[in-house]
């Protein structure tokens, strides 16, 4: 019995470095060559292996190329996160802002594949990358900066980024905008930042995003009266 799971074990760990290995061969075609580069044969190749095998792993140029763009990334947002939070939330929203916009314009393949809804609806480094976003944004909101509710805030930034993304990479050839970026970044922060933490009802919409904000920690509220509570404040 012992030997059989030991088996097992190995057998699964020899398949997940090989199917590794495909990915990692298929992310490098894909950033370097672009889509039609990721063929079964050239990707075989790379990974040192026979074409058919391939497709006991990866059973088609789809699998390959979702696979290939969720490398690139989950890479990129595992470096997002290992930077440590700052002392200025607001501050840390336009460094991850930033890193991406930097990662669209260096990876114009990968964000083509990323951007259809029909492949990053459920990538996992999507949504990874969404609540890091959320965290960032939630600490905006907890600091009383907030003007608008955090799903609000968090789908603005996302929606602009895309959009500078886009644009930037198809500018035709002589009018670059390098300040771009930037601001987009300012425009959105307008629309939803305020200038100084809310410290009185003079700013309602910034009290209220605090708030809900700080919901979780309120240890005397049900999990019931904390999602009715929410309710309210989101009217």
């Amino acid at each position: 019995m012992g030997d059989t799971i030991v088996a097992v074990a190995s057998n699964t760990q020899r398949r997940d470095v090989t199917r590794d290995r495909i990915v990692k061969a298929a992310a490098g075609l894909l950033r370097e060559q672009g889509p039609a580069a990721v063929t079964t044969r050239r990707v075989a190749h790379e990974a040192g292996l026979q074409p058919p095998a391939l497709y006991r792993f990866l059973p088609g140029k789809d699998d390959l190329l979702d696979a290939a763009a969720e490398h690139v990334f989950a890479e990129h947002v595992a470096n997002k996160q290992t930077s440590a939070p700052s002392d200025d939330p607001v501050e840390d929203l336009r460094a991850g802002w930033d890193m991406q916009i930097s990662f669209g314009l260096a990876n114009p393949y990968v964000y083509g594949l990323l951007l259809d809804p029909a492949r990053a609806r459920d990538a996992p480094a999507q949504a990874m990358g969404v609540r890091v976003l959320a965290e960032r944004v939630h600490r905006i909101a907890a600091a009383g900066r907030l003007r608008v509710s955090e799903e609000r805030a968090v789908n603005l930034i996302r929606a602009a980024g895309v959009g500078t993304v886009h644009t930037l990479l198809t500018l035709p050839p002589g009018h670059d905008d390098p300040g771009l970026a930037d601001a987009a970044f300012d425009t959105v922060a307008g629309a939803i930042l305020t200038d100084e933490p809310a410290v009185s009802a003079q700013n309602q919409a910034a009290v209220v995003a605090a708030f809900r904000a700080h919901l979780p920690e309120l240890p005397s509220l049900s999990k019931a009266e904390t999602e009715l509570l929410d309710e309210w404040l989101q009217r």
